[in-house]
């Protein structure tokens, strides 16, 4: 059996979940769709740039705040399990992986924003800077 590398999960999670553009993402939002977008990238990355109104849930805590049996919970995300749901990072990579496991935790609508936060700006979508402010686990 061959090591596997990051790449190697990046591209197996990417056959199991579902993408979005961020303009269709965008537009779903400015049509009225509760959306809830959650990064998955660390504070240091949020800060600097990210898309409005998105939580934070960085990926190695993003298990323990998607499960409402822990302290670690966010109840924005755990209440998302029938909600439509956009995850982000840098480039898709991490989103795709954290999309694949809110999917074996029972989310039903939760999908990949392909291309990250840099397809988002890219498409000269809105971005904010700043610490984020939200809850956390």
């Amino acid at each position: 059996m061959s090591e596997k590398k990051l790449m190697d999960f990046v591209a197996e999670a990417r056959k199991n979940v579902k993408e979005i553009a961020p303009a269709d993402l965008a537009e779903k939002m400015e049509n009225g769709e509760d959306w809830l977008v959650v990064d998955v990238r660390e504070p240091y990355e949020f800060e600097k740039m990210h898309a409005p109104n998105s939580i934070l849930v960085p990926r190695g805590l993003l298990e323990g705040a998607a499960d409402p049996n822990t302290p670690h919970r966010i109840d924005a995300l755990v209440n998302a399990r029938e909600k439509p749901v956009a995850v982000m990072c840098a480039t898709g990579g991490r989103a795709a992986m954290s999309v694949q496991r809110l999917q074996d935790m029972g989310f039903t609508n939760v999908v990949n924003i392909a291309g990250g936060i840099k397809s988002w700006e890219g498409e000269d979508l809105p971005v904010e800077s700043g610490a984020y402010t939200g809850p956390l686990p």
